[in-house]
């Protein structure tokens, strides 16, 4: 981000709160908003950095309204931040959006200056919309994308309308799903899409996950489906969850990892819950995970040996968003709102074990459930600011935090 954003109070660790007011309201001193209303931002995800590769640019989705599902067909705003002006820039709407993944906007590693891709609707279809942000050319891939290899040229995706019944807040409403009552389709599922040609192919079929390894936990007619697809850093693999559907509500999880190709799937975790997760290297995959000797942790794992160690034991003791700086350094992560509402940001120092508290937020009851306000932290390019997406002010907006008197030292 450099010099495109102004200097801000780093707080040591442990963040200290005042008094009863300031618990409420939570200590959010070190973020700086660079959204503004009347209409709300956010980002989305994670996983995905919303900082151009020169660091003047921040993309951002805009909206009217925080506190509900959008309706089928409700268009949003994808734009970006002029962080030297500070002026929002709109650049399209689409009608392929979801409160928790957005519309995946992001910038197109083939091209981190110039270009960005979004999910859309075009005939009838989910696709995937190429933008050069400066000229306004575009182009149209017959495919959506989740996930993009690090390079830009190569996309995993899977069935957005499916997601949205199955897990509202992740999907898309915005046409209907196909295969809504089959347990397990054979031809829909994960898809892999050449970026360059729009080439694509569906490489593993809800079928397979539903009758691969199955146990007591596989209940006739539950279904099945896939979530949370991360390519390896070198784009030659790619990590996805398969989850179905619980007695009694809920849901069990499985991790797998795969060739870019979908081929050579192993399992990573199977016992039952696998929430976030990032990975460490082409070897090492970090997760929030349940295991049977230590039950849910932040672990770990290793794909070569199957080993699995515990990180942040008594620290990170709560789910999180979590992800490594880009040096892989430092692991970024947060918290779901405590009894007091309370979200906390944080930075993690795996070699020293110490947590670093960089801020707590206020979300207010009324963002619950599928359009909530997860903090979902996320990296720039150089490790020395992260953005969040907040409610702390009473709308939704997007917020920087300067962390380089950590990661820098």
């Amino acid at each position: 981000m450099g010099k495109y954003v102004l200097a801000i109070l780093c707080l040591s660790f442990p963040l200290p709160i005042a008094d009863a007011s300031d618990a409420k309201k939570g200590n959010a001193s070190a973020a700086i908003a660079v959204t503004q209303g009347p209409k709300h931002h956010f980002v989305g995800y994670y996983d995905i950095t919303p900082w151009d590769k020169t660091g003047r640019y921040l993309l951002a989705n805009e909206i009217d309204f925080i506190d509900r599902q959008p309706k089928p067909g409700e268009p949003l705003t994808v734009g970006m931040v002029d962080l030297e002006t500070k002026k929002y820039i709109a650049l399209d709407t689409t009608t392929a959006w979801c409160w928790q993944m957005g519309t995946r906007l992001q910038w197109l590693g083939s091209a981190p200056d110039r270009e960005v891709v979004y999910n859309s609707v075009k005939d009838g279809a989910y696709v995937a919309t190429i933008r050069d942000v400066h000229s306004g050319k575009t182009r149209t891939l017959p495919r959506p994308i989740y996930a993009l290899s690090p390079d830009g040229t190569q996309a995993v995706t899977l069935e957005f309308a499916r997601l949205h019944r199955l897990r509202p807040g992740y999907g898309y409403n915005a046409l209907p799903e196909r295969g809504a009552d089959d347990p397990a389709p054979k031809d829909l599922g994960i898809y892999h899409m050449d970026m360059r040609t729009g080439a694509n192919k569906l490489i593993i079929p809800y079928t397979w996950a539903a009758q691969n390894q199955p146990d007591e936990r596989f209940k006739p007619g539950k279904h099945h489906w896939y979530n949370h697809l991360l390519f390896s850093p070198s784009g030659k693999r790619f990590l996805f969850l398969h989850r179905w559907q619980k007695d009694g509500g809920g849901w069990w999880t499985r991790m797998y990892v795969a060739n870019a190709d979908g081929s050579e799937r192993r399992l990573v975790f199977d016992d039952g819950m696998i929430s976030h997760f990032d990975w460490q290297d082409d070897d090492n995959v970090l997760a929030w995970a349940r295991t049977k000797e230590h039950g849910d942790r932040f672990y770990v794992a290793n794909l070569r040996t199957g080993e699995k160690t515990i990180v942040g034991d008594k620290v990170l003791v709560k789910d999180g968003h979590c992800s490594y700086s880009p040096n892989r350094r430092w692991i970024l992560n947060d918290t779901y709102p405590d009894s007091a509402r309370l979200q906390t940001l944080m930075l993690y120092d795996p070699f020293a074990k110490k947590r670093i508290d960089l801020g707590t937020f206020f979300l207010d009851k009324k963002l619950t459930g599928p359009f909530r306000c997860d903090l979902h932290p996320r990296w720039n390019r150089d490790g020395t600011h992260v953005c969040i997406d907040s409610g702390h002010e009473g709308h939704r907006q997007v917020y920087v935090v300067d962390v380089a008197k950590w990661t820098k030292k």
